[in-house]
């Protein structure tokens, strides 16, 4: 059984140690669960704590979650779990940094989000952000979208590690099988 303490990160680590341990923590975390809500929510608090535990701008965060695919209407995603103000429950796919990477089934990311055609503005202390498509059997089941209150909140590293993050709940979570 894992303990609360696994959204605990020490002080002084560099975002490497960090996502490592968010992916360690998850790892343990997710075991013998499979439900996607359940593995969605703990991924995002581990997300959020982690990066509010690092040196600006990653600890800059203003929201990080999920957006999964709306079970009623497969062209748009739907609000899932998350950690920060309230957001937008209603992505449609190619809209938006989330839509557009949803359509795309790649990651986007954003130094800049108003330079971004079509930026859904949900907080408007937002300017960069970081979306990644978990895909299950070819399609998008969900999306993991991270926001920066600073430019430039996130490169190539975060972009890695969140990827890994992606194929680690796409192995570990039953979403609702997409239909064709």
């Amino acid at each position: 059984m894992v303990h609360a303490d696994a959204s605990s990160f020490a002080a002084g680590l560099v975002k490497s140690e960090v996502y490592a341990q968010v992916l360690e923590q998850g790892k343990a975390l997710f075991e013998g669960q499979r439900n996607w809500v359940c593995n969605l929510s703990n991924a995002s608090s581990l997300l959020y704590h982690g990066l509010l535990s690092l040196p600006r701008p990653s600890s800059a965060s203003n929201w990080c979650g999920f957006y999964v695919l709306d079970p009623k209407n497969h062209n748009q995603l739907i609000l899932g779990p998350f950690q920060g103000q309230v957001a937008c429950q209603v992505i449609s796919f190619g809209r938006g940094v989330c839509g557009t990477a949803a359509a795309a089934k790649e990651t986007q990311l954003v130094p800049d989000v108003e330079k971004f055609p079509g930026h859904i503005a949900c907080d408007g202390n937002t300017k960069s952000e970081i979306v990644v498509p978990i895909i299950q059997q070819g399609k998008v089941v969900a999306i993991i979208d991270i926001d920066c209150a600073e430019l430039n909140g996130f490169d190539r590293e975060d972009q890695e590690h969140l990827e890994a993050l992606a194929r680690l709940l796409s192995e570990s979570c039953d979403f609702e099988s997409p239909r064709d």
